[in-house]
């Protein structure tokens, strides 16, 4: 039997950090006090001009593959969870490719999921691991949402940040990932969304994000219990079984209320989302890459891993590291 493990994971946060106090300085209207209590966010990073999502991917990539003693020729699947690409095309995971130096011709294409994308990005590598058909997968959550934030809007603009985060997948005789699940629901769509496209040169529509905060809120926590306690029981594992939950790293109402719901305690939720905001794709694996790298996370126990983001989309996948 083939399975899929993790072998190894990179993270990176552009630039210096963005504080509350910074963006009050550049004239947007609230305060740290006001940020702070309706999400818990602190900072976040917002990627230079001229620095593209891929660019992010590298980095992330790069570390990834030194965590797993690969090189880049080793990767034969690379999938980019993203929901702000550089191009319409090629997709990003082809100029990451590129960037990377990999030439062996190796399959490579963007998945878009928004939050929920690297969660979904895992359990479709795992499927392509698990068929016997690829050994080694990269599989990165990236984004630049900077690009697409209305800066007049403190509802949404203080939210989000930049960053990418990647892990190395490869097929083991040991099972990895336990069980996972993928669901959307596209009546929801309008409650989170870019509701613009380009048309003949020409933006068409709204190219800005736009969230109702509190339907988003009540959608979440909903379905990220639900679908915790289905990958659960799915691999027969009781909720005390789990070491660490690693959820997408939204709001930290959210985490706590998801958590709450679960019955896991505050101790056993790997939260980043003070030092860098919501980053969408790129939360879930730089939660991950951080929990290892500070030594929280150990070989050998149980992660499940959570992501909730527009479309709507939602997904799980439970994780033996």
């Amino acid at each position: 039997m083939i399975y899929a493990r993790i072998a190894g994971t990179g993270s990176y946060l552009p630039g210096e950090p963005v504080s509350n106090d910074d963006l009050v300085a550049r004239g947007i209207e609230t305060s740290d006090e006001w940020i702070v209590g309706r999400t818990g966010i602190r900072a976040r990073h917002l990627a230079p001009q001229g620095m593209v999502t891929s660019d992010l991917a590298r980095v992330a990539s790069q570390h990834a593959l030194e965590a797993a003693g690969c090189k880049p020729q080793d990767i034969d699947l690379i999938v980019v969870a993203t929901s702000t690409p550089d191009y319409i095309f090629p997709s990003t995971a082809t100029l990451l490719q590129s960037k990377l130096g990999i030439t062996n011709g190796c399959a490579a294409f963007d998945l878009q999921a928004v939050c929920s994308g690297f969660v979904y990005a895992l359990t479709v590598a795992e499927k392509f691991i698990r068929s016997g058909s690829h050994k080694r997968a990269l599989v990165v959550g990236a984004e630049v949402f900077s690009r697409i934030l209305d800066w007049s809007d403190r509802g949404t603009c203080v939210l989000f940040g930049d960053g990418a985060g990647a892990v190395v997948l490869e097929a083991s005789d040991l099972p990895g990932i336990l069980g996972s699940a993928l669901h959307a629901d596209g009546s929801h769509h309008p409650i989170l969304c870019v509701p613009g496209s380009v048309a003949a040169g020409q933006v068409v529509g709204d190219p800005f994000l736009r969230m109702d905060g509190q339907a988003v809120f009540k959608f979440a926590v909903r379905v990220l219990g639900e679908v915790a306690h289905e990958v659960l029981a799915d691999a027969g594992v009781g909720v005390q079984d789990v070491d660490w939950l690693i959820p997408h790293q939204a709001n930290i109402r959210i985490l706590q209320a998801t958590a709450k719901r679960l019955g896991v305690p505050d101790d056993k939720v790997i939260a980043t989302v003070a030092a860098h905001g919501n980053t969408s794709a790129a939360s879930v694996p730089l939660a991950l890459d951080l929990g290892i790298r500070d030594g929280r996370i150990q070989r050998g126990q149980k992660l499940l891993l959570e992501g909730v983001g527009g479309g709507f989309t939602w997904g799980a996948a439970l994780i033996h590291y």
